[in-house]
């Protein structure tokens, strides 16, 4: 048909996920929203009756990578005018009307805290509107959004418990783009959670921009009260058939004694902790308002290993901040050092229009690439080594799909590293296996 719409009267969905988790869960449940209006996804936008470009602000040139994709699709809306773009997530928030203008190709804006409201803004643009919603809603969007689906899927899956960020990190977009930290009702969780295992989950990661943060109401017939999250994660564990639980991201600031304990006695929390730093200088971590020292991060390190002495740590980190020095960026090696980092995740700093670190002048890019390479190379040195230490030892994985070769399959482990091994599987199967072999981003085993 000239519009794209299937003949049987199917529409169809096109949306690419920009950024984190969290992303992929917004996606998720905007995919769910529309389905409740006929729409199913496709994994092609040529084929689609609306694309929907989930963005993240994080990432530098964020917006620079909206419109570039934005301008690929211009041909494919002049040659099929009853196609609906939308931009939704972080980016939409930030830019508003903004984007109609530059693009007025875009048929509507959503934020991530309105995107329950996509369904009848998508009906809007029937009559020619193009309606905007950035506004942080008084509703909470987890009310209006369709119950989650009965059908079978994919054996890991996220499930966002918190939103927002009162940190204010100095280089940080997030509270102005997500809002105020919320925390969902304990039992909706819980509902979500049992909803997914379900429907063949069998690992669940719980998702927040401090997730530790979390502080949920729980209903009467389990106490009241508000929990946090290792309570939340206790009851979640209780769960038959879920087997594995995770979290992120995590802030050292709200890494309680209680969540700590958690890692050594709850078997399903597994042994991989995603907690950022940022920066190992005193002054640094000041300039860039974490409200915390290097000192005390490595205390918390060595308490949370204390409780579970096999977890493996992931971290964050900005080189080149605004003011750092040689010697601030050498404290940050040496934290690294003493840290010793499964994987971590590293930026050259790139300002963020509206945050406070965007005011001051920055490094040449030089210094920053430069930084960011010898802090690599250190990261990269200790990932290989944790690896090439996994040879010889079991593990549970939880495999996921088949590989690229024939009989292969592909799982996470318990320490989230990919590894695959030659067998008669199928996604979902968690078994023992023992690591024969390290590559540069995934482990090889057998079959115990």
């Amino acid at each position: 048909m000239a519009d794209g719409t299937d003949p049987g009267g199917v529409k169809k969905l096109f949306i690419k996920t920009y950024g984190c988790q969290m992303n992929v869960y917004d996606s998720e449940r905007m995919a769910e929203a529309m389905g409740a209006e006929g729409y199913v996804v496709t994994e092609t936008p040529e084929e689609a009756d609306m694309v929907l470009l989930n963005t993240c602000h994080i990432r530098e040139k964020a917006s620079e990578k909206l419109y570039s994709d934005l301008g690929r699709l211009r041909p494919l809306k002049q040659a099929k005018p009853g196609l609906k773009i939308g931009v939704a997530g972080c980016v939409a928030q930030a830019e508003g009307p903004e984007i109609l203008t530059r693009m007025p190709m875009v048929d509507l804006v959503v934020g991530p805290q309105s995107y329950h409201r996509l369904p009848a803004m998508v009906a809007a643009t029937a009559s020619g509107a193009k309606p905007v919603e950035t506004d942080f809603p008084t509703e909470d969007k987890f009310e209006h959004l369709p119950d989650r689906k009965p059908a079978r899927r994919a054996p890991a899956a996220f499930l966002t418990v918190q939103e927002g960020c009162d940190k204010f990190c100095a280089f940080c977009v997030v509270p102005y783009t997500r809002g105020a930290e919320v925390s969902r009702p304990v039992e909706r969780v819980l509902n979500e959670a049992r909803g997914l295992v379900e429907r063949g989950v069998r690992e669940i990661t719980l998702l927040g921009q401090n997730v530790n943060a979390y502080h949920g109401a729980a209903p009467r017939a389990l106490g009241g009260g508000d929990w946090g999250l290792a309570r939340l994660i206790r009851e979640l564990a209780a769960i038959d058939g879920l087997e594995r639980i995770r979290y992120t991201t995590s802030h050292p600031n709200d890494m309680g004694d209680d969540l700590i304990a958690a890692h050594g006695e709850i078997a399903k929390l597994m042994p991989y902790l995603h907690l950022p730093v940022q920066s190992g200088s005193d002054r640094i971590l000041k300039a860039m308002a974490r409200k915390h020292t290097a000192e005390q991060y490595l205390t918390l390190v060595e308490k949370i290993r204390a409780a579970r002495p096999d977890l493996h740590l992931s971290g964050d980190f900005i080189v080149a901040f605004p003011g750092e020095t040689e010697a601030d960026f050498e404290a940050t090696l040496e934290l690294i050092r003493i840290v010793e980092y499964g994987t971590a995740f590293s930026f050259r700093y790139s300002a963020r229009p509206g945050t406070p670190a965007a005011e001051k002048p920055e490094l040449p890019r030089a210094v920053g690439e430069e930084r960011l390479h010898r802090l690599q190379a250190l990261l990269g040195q200790q990932q290989r080594a944790l690896q090439e230490a996994m040879v010889g030892r079991e593990v549970g994985v939880l495999f996921e799909k088949p590989g690229r070769d024939p009989g292969q399959w592909v799982g996470k482990s318990d320490y989230l590293h990919a590894v695959h091994v030659t067998g008669d599987l199928a996604p979902g199967a968690l078994r023992r296996v023992r690591i024969t072999g390290s590559a540069l981003n995934s482990l090889a085993g057998e079959l115990v």
